[in-house]
């Protein structure tokens, strides 16, 4: 059982840090889609993951579409302001992937409207200017429910 989180054209390496650190220790697998917005040898990358690089198990794809034929037929979960469905209110699969679009954007449009079944979204406030919450708490806090559901497979 692997579960996975993916950062689609990621801009801010301290984002991708932390969630790498996260990874590292829940045993999910981090892909990263480029183009990515920094090096993956950015010493703010790197600071912020700390010393669990080695413990990350890391994949990068040349787009998100050679990540989706890679990974066609695999449950996939499309993290989006846009969506209807609370991320509380779907039943995670072992090994779900979950999609989280750049900082700046978020995942495609197009590719969320022909996915529209799988997106979810993190309740916000209706009084809030934010157009979301930071990239790197959010994927914590949906991977966290997905792991909550699956038992906190192989976590102490």
């Amino acid at each position: 059982m692997t579960l996975h989180i993916v950062f689609v054209e990621p801009e801010i390496p301290p984002n991708t840090g932390n969630i790498a650190r996260t990874c590292a220790a829940t045993g999910t697998k981090l892909h990263l889609v480029e183009p990515l917005g920094f090096s993956i040898e950015d010493k703010a990358l790197k600071r912020a993951g700390l010393d669990y690089w080695e413990y990350v198990d890391l994949e990068i794809h040349k787009s998100l579409k050679d990540f989706l034929e890679k990974y066609e037929g695999m449950p996939m979960y499309l993290s989006t302001t846009k969506a209807e469905k609370i991320y509380t209110d779907m039943k995670y699969e072992a090994d779900a992937m979950f999609l989280f679009g750049k900082e700046t954007k978020g995942l495609p449009r197009e590719f969320i409207n022909s996915n529209m079944e799988k997106a979810i979204r993190i309740p916000m406030s209706k009084e809030t200017r934010l157009r979301s919450f930071n990239l790197a708490n959010s994927a914590n806090i949906v991977l966290f429910e997905a792991l909550r559901q699956l038992g906190f497979p192989n976590l102490r």
